[in-house]
């Protein structure tokens, strides 16, 4: 379908829409996506959900809970759907990829105008028309299908942006859905990745993060560059900060922490999951390692990058974890003292190998292990925090702080958020600020030095 039939539809009817976006970075920067694709078309953001004409709900099926919270909030708008018969509801993103999820959604909420998943994003005007101008429902899943990478984007105001790398998994870690709604791993071109990123400077953004479900086997399965040599591309275009997640302990190279340790617009920081301290649970989560392997792997990073920032990843539960399992988990936990770490309950994915195991932990179990991790990792990150007191530390400004108007927020290398006193008129620039002060979440700093931010 020729896109200019969709957009003189669309301008005729001036239709507006509205996002709500669940899970992950990559989740967030499809619907930057989607909403790059909306704008293109002529359609204008909407602020509110009841005076927009499309609602999309960009849904994330890594856990139980984000599936029930995105059927309640679904089934909040048959109500508003009554009140406006223009309005049309739409469902994407993972969740729909799922197996049996789309079919379910469909008969569940019969006034859902509009199913697709992730890899056919890229035909959303062709879609929409059907809905629109057709009044046709339209369920489109595709698996084998990989969408197009080069659309439309409507991101985020600068400083931060998000730039995808890859998509999908290899794995096949046994608690996890993401390979079976994301698809096998496909890199993009080193090419289009620092095309992208060279647009993304002149557009006044400072810092990227490089996205995929698993960005440290980038380029496996072609003759073309790894993740360490993207890495070291993407630091000399000269973007000032450059992070990235998430990455598998089992693909972490030398030649990448190497290249964390020479530019110095490599952030020093490391998101590195380990989801248990027990060998037992490892194998059979399939994760590839054991806890000595993981152990010894910190400490070398620790070596080639002195001071860098690690956080992980920790699931509470998995079936068949005994409280020998749990304190192996929790011990690590103490050993390697993360700066942040998030954790939870491990939530059965039908589909996955680990719902069909045995041993299944009850879920009071769950929550009293659960509630011991986050106490002792709020006290190591409050540790972690007060380190800081004392130190310089130059910082982004990423905005406002919600508390106070007059009050500004940015992260420090390391990942750490500082709050300082400021006003509006530096965020977008770096700042030079002393540490005063630590809280369990963050920092507070004064500001020593202010940057010009940066103008387009």
């Amino acid at each position: 379908m020729d896109k200019s039939v969709v957009q003189n539809w669309i301008n005729d009817h001036a239709l507006t829409f509205y996002i709500e976006t669940y899970g992950c970075q990559m989740n967030a920067h499809d619907s930057e996506k989607i909403a790059g694709i909306l704008i293109s078309l002529g359609c204008r953001r909407s602020d509110s959900k009841t005076q927009a004409d499309l609602i999309l709900f960009n849904t994330c099926c890594v856990r139980q809970n984000a599936e029930n919270k995105i059927f309640g909030n679904v089934g909040k708008l048959k109500q508003l759907k009554g009140q406006n018969p223009r309005l049309i509801v739409g469902v994407c993103g993972c969740m729909m990829q799922q197996p049996g999820a789309a079919e379910k959604l469909s008969k569940t909420f019969p006034f859902v105008n509009l199913i697709f998943g992730t890899n056919n994003m890229d035909l959303l005007p062709q879609m929409l028309y059907s809905c629109l101008a057709e009044k046709e429902r339209t369920i489109s899943i595709c698996e084998d299908r990989i969408s197009q990478e080069e659309l439309p984007m409507l991101r985020t105001p600068p400083p931060l942006a998000a730039v995808n790398i890859m998509q999908g998994c290899d794995n096949f870690c046994t608690y996890c859905i993401v390979p079976f709604v994301r698809g096998r791993e496909h890199s993009r071109t080193m090419e289009s990745i620092l095309s992208e990123i060279k647009a993304i400077q002149k557009q006044g953004y400072r810092e990227v993060m490089l996205l995929g479900q698993n960005v440290n086997s980038y380029g496996k399965g072609w003759e073309g560059p790894n993740f360490p040599a993207l890495l070291d591309a993407v630091a000399q275009t000269g973007i000032e900060r450059i992070r990235f997640m998430t990455s598998h302990p089992k693909d972490v190279s030398r030649e990448l922490m190497e290249q964390i340790a020479r530019h110095p617009n490599i952030c020093k920081q490391l998101h590195l999951p380990v989801q248990s301290g027990s060998t037992e649970i490892l194998r059979r989560m399939n994760r590839k390692y054991t806890r000595e392997e993981y152990l010894g792997l910190i400490d070398q990073i620790r070596q080639i990058v002195p001071g860098i920032a690690l956080s992980t990843d920790v699931m509470v539960g998995f079936p068949g974890e005994t409280e020998k399992d749990f304190f192996e988990t929790y011990t690590l936990l103490k050993e390697v003292g993360f700066d942040s770490a998030f954790t939870f309950n491990y939530s059965k994915r039908k589909g996955t190998k680990a719902a069909e195991f045995e041993e299944q932990v009850p879920i009071g179990t769950k929550t009293e292990r659960i509630m011991r991790l986050i106490d002792l990792q709020s006290e190591i990150t409050y540790r972690s925090n007060l380190a800081y007191v004392g130190r310089r530390e130059n910082i982004l400004v990423e905005g406002l702080s919600t508390r106070s108007k007059t009050n500004i927020y940015g992260r420090t290398d390391s990942g750490k958020m500082v709050n300082v006193e400021g006003s509006a008129a530096l965020i977008g620039g770096f700042v030079t600020v002393e540490i005063i002060g630590a809280k369990k979440t963050f920092l507070q700093g004064r500001i020593v030095h202010a940057n010009t931010p940066f103008t387009a």
